[in-house]
């Protein structure tokens, strides 16, 4: 017997009814249906971040905007800053979008995957899982925990990310009528407890005796992957200018890169190009040390200088600001930017 003739869901609902994980933005199994502001909003910052990362700042949020109305309302920059850390910066701005679509409407979000889809963010998984675990549609809901529980059940041997329209057409085979939010969520968990990327915990799954790959006895060689292509490794300069306890920050252009975060000023870097090298003022700067960032799809060395002297740079060119250094944690600031800030701050022997 294997997964294609077997009732994957009643085991795995069995399963979930007892080893469901208590999250924030969950209701219990079989219970009714969370509000879908908190689902859609865990979702869209669960996206290539963690459960234990995101739990802080769903809590940040909810606290902040307990609703799509006062996050619709809230200012961008409060927004941005209260996300940085959570990278792919680019979510942040489509939450504020939608949050605002979502408003007009009354504060309804859509019911149906197609109704979802049209809002800005959300993508086929997203939508997806909304629907199915805020309403109860029947969705086929794939994220890379349930590509990993997919791909060992029928031992796909296709090499992702080609195999993925097989692994959504084998997940739809197993995916029931009803109860389809809580299949969505148990599907999550058993990728995320039992059947880990290594060391899988074949004994305490329920779908073991059905699971094509522990047939094999190699179940952690699924999901195939194809090699990898090695990533660019490019080369910039961030500028951190010092007057009188403050420095001089920058609002990075809304599209792009770290798109409208506050940021230290650079030379231009991208993921296409190193940056020019050239600094925004003439001057004596002191190299400061080098701090490296890992991009999707290209890494940087960020080399970091300083300069305190006695030219300035004027408030409000560029969107710049002077921010005080006693108050650099409330700016906000990439996690990149950030280690570039401690990185400086270190030569001047004051804590970050």
């Amino acid at each position: 017997m294997d997964a294609r003739s077997h009732d994957v869901a009643v085991d795995l609902l069995a399963w979930y009814d007892t080893h469901a994980r208590k999250l924030p933005w969950r209701s219990p199994p079989g219970g009714r249906a969370p509000d879908p502001y908190r689902v859609w909003l865990s979702e869209v910052m669960l996206q290539q971040t963690t459960v234990a990362a995101v739990k802080a700042y769903f809590a940040e949020f909810t606290r902040r905007w307990p609703t799509v109305h006062d996050l619709a309302n809230a200012p961008e920059g409060e927004v941005m800053a209260a996300w940085a850390g959570l990278g792919y910066y680019a979510r942040a701005r489509n939450l504020l979008a939608c949050a605002l679509q979502v408003s007009a409407r009354g504060g309804a979000f859509p019911e149906t995957e197609d109704g979802l889809r049209a809002l800005p963010g959300l993508g086929a998984y997203t939508a997806a899982a909304v629907a199915a675990i805020a309403f109860g549609q029947r969705a086929v809901v794939v994220d890379a925990n349930v590509e990993r529980v997919v791909s060992r059940l029928f031992a796909i041997e296709d090499p992702l990310p080609g195999s993925r329209p097989s692994i959504r057409r084998h997940a739809d085979t197993i995916t029931p009528d009803e109860r389809a939010g809580d299949f969505a969520q148990a599907m999550m968990d058993l990728g995320a407890t039992i059947c880990t990327t290594r060391n899988p915990r074949c004994l305490l799954c329920p779908l073991s005796t059905v699971c094509v790959a522990r047939q094999t006895g190699e179940p952690e060689r699924f999901p195939v992957k194809a090699a990898k292509k090695a990533r660019p490794q490019r080369q910039g300069r961030a500028f951190w200018i010092e007057r009188e306890g403050a420095v001089w920050l920058v609002r990075r252009p809304g599209k792009g890169m770290l798109g409208g975060m506050r940021a230290l000023p650079d030379d231009g870097w991208s993921a296409r190009q190193d940056g020019s090298g050239k600094a925004p003022l003439e001057g004596a700067w002191e190299p400061a040390g080098v701090v490296s960032h890992g991009f999707t799809h290209f890494g940087l060395d960020l080399h970091v200088a300083t300069y305190r002297g006695n030219e300035t740079v004027s408030p409000g060119a560029d969107g710049g600001e002077w921010w005080r250094l006693d108050a650099l944690a409330d700016a906000g600031l990439p996690t990149l930017f950030a280690k570039a800030v401690r990185l400086a701050l270190a030569t001047t022997g004051v804590d970050a």
